[in-house]
This record gives structure tokens, C-alpha cells and sequence, in this order.
């Protein structure tokens, strides 16, 4: 089939190369437009516009999907259907009407569980033991139409969300082929989601992703691990934000009220709602991330001293 494909972040790169080393066509990608990046706050391409620039590929990237030149090109180069992982702009019934089978999105989980725009994090957050990916024809709706496939993936104890994600997006991309593949024989038709197991993923915003040293160790860490590496969890430490990679849970009840640090040789341990948990890596606002022992001795640390304000 000749191919159009959508999508901006780096995620999406494995499953542009696949789909490029397929049998089909990319004729050419959607992505967003060119946005500041880094110091200089100089413009950069996309990962994926990049990608397709290299591999000589018609790069089209409208401010908005509905723009009439954007349209007109779309139905000049008359795809047979449009492959989108994490595009990031909602496609218009007139862009969607282009394709002869339609715009088939990969999503970052099993459908109909975590519709939206983050749900390898809320799956983390959450403790789900199991994930996966899904292909499935776009409607109008909230990641509400009809499912091509699905992998499995289990979600490890230790996985951040860009771990998991990492793992999606390969194992997606071989799954986005093999619809394309079905599509294309007709061996493969969609299937209704079932009404029931929805859940909703909106994006995490920064409270989202404050840590309460009042919860429990667990509800701790999966919050720190859902948003590692983006948005950051964060607490704040004597009126500053301080940003948490990945914690470790310690054995036995805690000994230490929430949020109040603990310091033993190079070992930081910080008190929650049931158990201690210790922290890996800290970011102070305006610095780089480092070991939490060395912010420790840093800080030089006064007893009683507690994390979160």
C-alpha cells in the first residue's frame, strides 16, 4: 500500500523505520511543525521529520491538520491509508475521509483501558502488572474506534514509564506492520471495543506528578516511576523544587514521619505513609541530576529537616 505517516517524537521512530523496510510505501510523513529547542532556542525538526529527511521522504508539517493546502496535498499524493503513532494534533473529518482505509493509530495500551495521551504512565502509576499496544481505525472519538491487534508486555517492578515505553515501541511497530500487512490482503478487520474496562489517560500535568509523602511507600514509587522521565516527579525541599528519579522501597515500617529525611553513610531514606523508601537520584532546581548522597552532604542537612513543604 501506499502510505502516509503521522507522527512527531522520538517513540514513534521504530515504527516510521519499519514501516519504511516494509513491502508498502511511505510516500510521505505528517508531523508537527519545527519547534525552539535547547539554549539557543534555535528551531528543530521532529525526530521523525529528521528520519524522513534522511531517507528522502516528503515531509509535510501543517500548523493545523485542517488547512486547505495540507488537505489538497494529502488527497494529491491519495494514500491508501495512514499509519499514526503519537502524531499530537487531532485529525478532522476531512483529513480522515482521504485515505481509502482510513488513519490507523498505535496506542500505548490494551483497549479500551487508557484512552488518551499518557497511558504507559497512568499504567505505571497505577501498578498495572500488565500492558501492551493496539492498533485501531480513528474516529472521531477519544481513541474509541474499532481494534486491528494488540501485544501483551508485562510491566516490570523496576520499570519507569520511558522504560516501558521503550519496550512498546518496538514491539508496536511490529505490530503496525502486520496491520498494514492484513489490511492490505483484507485478512484483517477491525472489531468493536467493548463497552466495558474503559479508563482515561490525560496527559500528566506537573501537580499530577507532585509526590505526597503522606501516601504509602508503594504509591510513592509507582508515581515516581510513571513520571521518570518526563514530567519529573518532584517534592519540594526548603522552598525549591527538587526532581526524584527512581526510588528504591525499604524493608519494615517506617521509623521516620512523612517526608523527613534520614542520612547514613551514602544512603538517603525519606520517610512515607507506611514504609521508608530511598532515593537513587535528585535534580536541585537549576542543577544537574546527582546522587542523592552527594546532594545530601551538600546540603548539608539538619536533623528533622523533611521533604515536601
Amino acid at each position: 500500500m501506499k502510505l502516509v505517516f503521522a507522527g512527531t517524537p522520538e517513540v514513534a521512530l521504530p515504527a516510521l523505520e519499519a514501516l519504511i523496510a516494509s513491502r508498502h510505501e511511505v510516500a510521505a510523513v505528517v508531523t508537527r511543525p519545527d519547534a525552539p529547542a535547547g539554549r539557543g532556542r534555535k528551531l528543530v525538526a521532529s525526530p521523525v521529520a529528521q528520519l524522513a529527511e534522511q531517507a528522502g521522504i516528503e515531509v509535510l508539517r501543517p500548523r493545523r491538520p485542517r488547512e486547505p493546502e495540507f488537505l489538497e496535498r494529502l488527497a494529491e499524493i491519495a494514500p491508501d491509508c495512514c499509519p499514526v503513532v503519537a502524531y499530537g494534533a487531532l485529525l478532522p473529518k476531512a483529513a480522515l475521509d482521504i485515505p481509502r482505509h482510513g488513519w490507523v493509530n498505535l496506542h500505548f495500551s490494551l483497549l479500551p483501558a487508557w484512552r488518551g495521551a499518557a497511558p504507559v504512565q497512568h499504567a505505571v502509576m497505577a501498578g498495572d502488572e500488565v500492558t501492551g499496544a493496539s492498533t485501531f481505525l480513528i474516529e472521531e472519538g477519544l481513541d474509541s474506534g474499532p481494534v486491528y491487534g494488540t501485544v501483551t508486555e508485562p510491566v516490570r517492578f523496576d520499570d519507569t514509564s520511558g522504560d516501558l515505553l521503550e519496550r512498546l515501541s518496538r514491539s508496536g511497530a511490529r505490530l503496525l506492520v502486520a496491520t498494514m500487512d492484513g489490511i492490505e490482503t483484507g485478512d484483517l478487520e477491525p472489531r468493536t471495543q467493548p463497552g466495558d474496562g474503559i479508563s482515561v489517560a490525560p496527559k500528566i500535568s506537573v501537580e499530577d506528578a507532585r509526590v505526597d509523602w503522606n501516601a504509602p511507600a508503594l504509591r510513592v514509587d509507582r508515581v515516581v516511576r510513571g513520571c521518570s522521565p518526563a514530567p519529573g516527579a518532584w517534592t519540594l525541599f526548603r522552598g525549591e523544587r527538587l526532581k526524584l528519579g527512581p526510588v528504591r522501597l525499604a524493608a519494615g515500617r517506617s521509623e521516620l514521619g512523612p517526608g523527613e529525611i534520614a542520612v547514613a553513610k551514602n544512603t538517603v531514606r525519606v520517610g512515607t505513609g507506611s514504609h521508608e523508601i530511598e532515593l537513587g537520584e535528585v535534580q536541585p532546581q537549576g542543577k544537574k541530576r546527582m546522587a542523592a548522597g552527594d546532594w545530601a552532604r551538600g546540603s548539608r542537612l539538619e536533623p528533622g529537616e523533611r521533604l515536601g513543604g
